[in-house]
């Protein structure tokens, strides 16, 4: 089994994250979202996401390209890279705060995992920093 990886906030699933876990899917036979803690996402964007973690988390779990959701780690945002050990690692095409730094920190932990750059899906329009309203996967 070829495990693959994303990271993001997914503050309310819509079109441009389903494209995503679509996207992701063609490198591997089981995807693995991580979602941000909230005390993270807000040092990262400089704001707490609309909705919280577990909402965010359960939302994920409903989705139907997502084979296991979870929520990442607040003190060391790789453990759970170190602790699944993912074949493939896809990034989101405006993800860069978390992947300035991932080789070398997956190089220092023995993992090296292929890591792609995944294209966006019309991010003029889908991004969650521009929708205010939710779109929950179908099931």
């Amino acid at each position: 089994m070829k495990k693959v990886m994303v990271f993001g906030t997914f503050d309310g699933i819509h079109d441009g994250h389903l494209d995503f876990f679509k996207q992701a899917r063609k490198f591997g036979d089981y995807l693995i979202v991580v979602a941000g803690r909230d005390v993270n996402v807000k040092r990262i964007k400089g704001r707490l996401p609309k909705n919280n973690e577990k909402q965010r988390l359960e939302d994920l779990k409903k989705c139907q390209f997502v084979d296991e959701a979870r929520l990442g780690y607040v003190a060391n945002p790789y453990k759970v890279v170190e602790e699944i050990k993912p074949d493939v690692i896809c990034l989101g095409y405006d993800q860069s705060s978390f992947t300035n730094s991932l080789v070398e920190k997956l190089n220092g932990m023995g993992l090296t995992p292929q890591i792609y750059r995944l294209k966006p899906y019309k991010p003029k329009k889908f991004h969650s920093s521009i929708l205010n309203r939710k779109i929950i996967c179908l099931i």
